[in-house]
């Protein structure tokens, strides 16, 4: 065997069933080893965008997503999406190819410190060493990715370890079983009787419980205990618009137990919190979803029932003023569309998944689904078409929803050919204002409208766009259309790009 087949096999041994790659030079081996291995290789138009599929694979199944590029500059375009799969704790392993061990330091093709470049972005990073160890390295790499708090893990792999011929065993499925680093009982307890003896008790857990095994484990600490029990994933902090009214609940509370949950920025650094609020930790490198569970397994109900409707009403606020919004003009209003959209995800298992930017926000604020992806914490843009392609393979049968506006359709423009060679029809909702609308209303709020300039976009035919790569494509401005041509995206079999002319408006507020 070559190193190239210990690797595709100890991938195969791990269950994975997908492999997001972009070809070079320095992988080509491992593009012949996935035969015999029977993995699949879903082939990108760029390798951040095989990262972020990774990424949203993780997310949403709780398995590791695999990515696989080659070395130098395709293993620096990945690493740039590394960072929203850091920040939203996402398992996932990149495979970069390398420069060969034996002729680093003397001006080989494409060397570079590869391991040194992905570290400040991954929780664990190295380069292989030799072929015989592939196998170890794969299994320390899918245990790390997914015990504890998840996160990416990188391993760069020399070509010459990948062509080299060994004798080496695969490591069995069991070698891979995750780590738990669930909180133990004692301090379940000692956590128990804290938010038991609050007033107004809270849990906030973070993006690892973000998906839909998490939200679930959630509720079921919210039922046994009385305390509500909520996921904060959003870069907006308090102003998640997906949560309405957070803010006010969070400086009501009186004790509050942070899952997996940093006292980061979105908390204001603990400020969001009222003064002499007691804000109980479980962090580091924890299981937030086993610890969920051994809270719910040993919790009494101690929480008010009033205090738990309140904070779900206030979750659940949205203005009353959105519901007669119509657009003033030629473009729609971004409420309207989401209005229209939402039919598509009133099914089982339906995906929804939202982008950063304006329209992105009014996404969260309005649309609903069993499984749902954002961009997360990071505050990063782009990822919505290669996050959208992930969904469709872990939900086949699912409808997916990306919601996304113009700019953010500009960063992986591409991937709308990757979805439709690969036969993934999702359905793509473009959100066009033709501007960089968040960075828009930044200038207008902090400099005045005389000042605001540099970001506006044409307003570029996208449907048409897709329509040319083999997808299926619409152009509309009004609100029939729109609903007309959200029935045809989802009956055309393909993957589809519906391109909406909106108002530049503001992300919500309450």
């Amino acid at each position: 065997m070559r190193g190239a087949d210990v690797l595709a096999r100890a991938l195969a041994a791990a269950g994975t069933r997908h492999v997001f790659a972009l070809s070079g030079n320095h992988v080509m081996p491992v593009f012949d080893a996935a035969l015999d291995a029977r993995l699949s290789l879903i082939h990108v138009r760029h390798e951040a965008a095989a990262v972020h599929m990774a990424d949203a694979w993780g997310r949403l199944t709780g398995q590791v997503g695999v990515a696989l590029v080659t070395g130098g500059p395709g293993h620096a375009n990945a690493v740039s999406a590394l960072y929203t799969a850091l920040a939203g704790e996402s398992p996932l392993l990149l495979i970069s190819g390398h420069a060969p061990l034996n002729e680093l330091g003397k001006g080989a093709f494409q060397e570079m410190a590869q391991a040194d470049v992905a570290a400040p972005l991954a929780k664990a990073s190295w380069t292989a060493q030799s072929a015989e160890g592939l196998g170890a390295d794969i299994v320390r790499a899918f245990r790390t990715a997914a015990s504890g708090r998840p996160g990416p893990v990188h391993l760069s792999i020399p070509n010459d370890v990948l062509d080299a011929r060994v004798d080496a065993p695969i490591p069995s499925r069991e070698s891979f079983v995750k780590e738990s680093h669930a909180i133990d009982k004692p301090m379940a307890a000692v956590f128990l009787q804290a938010l038991g003896a609050a007033a107004r008790p809270l849990v906030i857990a973070g993006p690892a419980l973000s998906n839909a095994r998490g939200r679930a484990a959630l509720r079921g600490l919210e039922e046994a205990s009385g305390i509500p029990a909520l996921v904060m994933e959003s870069p907006r902090g308090v102003s998640d618009p997906s949560l309405g009214r957070l803010a006010g609940v969070l400086a009501k509370a009186d004790a509050v137990l942070l899952l997996g949950k940093r006292r980061d920025f979105t908390l204001k650094f603990g400020r969001a919190f009222a003064e002499g609020c007691k804000v109980l930790d479980i962090n580091g490198d924890v299981d937030a979803m086993a610890s969920a569970e051994r809270l719910a397994a040993l919790a009494d109900k101690t929480g008010s029932g009033s205090w738990l409707e309140e904070v779900h009403g206030a979750l659940r606020f949205r203005p009353e003023a959105w519901k007669t919004l119509e657009s003033a003009g030629s473009a729609l209003h971004a409420v309207e569309v989401c209005g229209a959209a939402q039919k598509l995800l009133d099914s089982p298992d339906a995906v929804l998944i939202c982008d950063g930017g304006e329209f992105g926000q009014w996404a969260q604020a309005c649309l609903s689904a069993p499984h749902r992806v954002i961009n997360g914490p990071a505050g990063s843009i782009g990822a919505a078409l290669p996050f959208a392609a992930a969904a469709k393979l872990a939900f086949p049968r699912s409808t997916v929803l990306a919601a996304l506006g113009d700019g953010t359709f500009g960063f992986h423009m591409s991937e709308i050919e990757t979805a439709v060679r690969c036969k993934l029809p999702y359905i793509a909702l473009v959100g066009n204002d033709a501007c960089w609308n968040a960075e828009y209303q930044i200038q207008l709020r902090a400099y005045g409208k005389d000042r605001a300039h540099g970001l506006d976009l044409l307003p570029v035919k996208y449907g048409a766009v897709a329509a040319a790569m083999g997808a299926s494509g619409a152009d509309v401005s009004s609100l029939s259309d729109l609903e007309k041509s959200l029935e045809k995206a989802k009956s055309s079999g393909l993957p589809a790009v519906v391109n909406v002319a909106i108002e530049r408006a503001a992300a919500p507020t309450y």
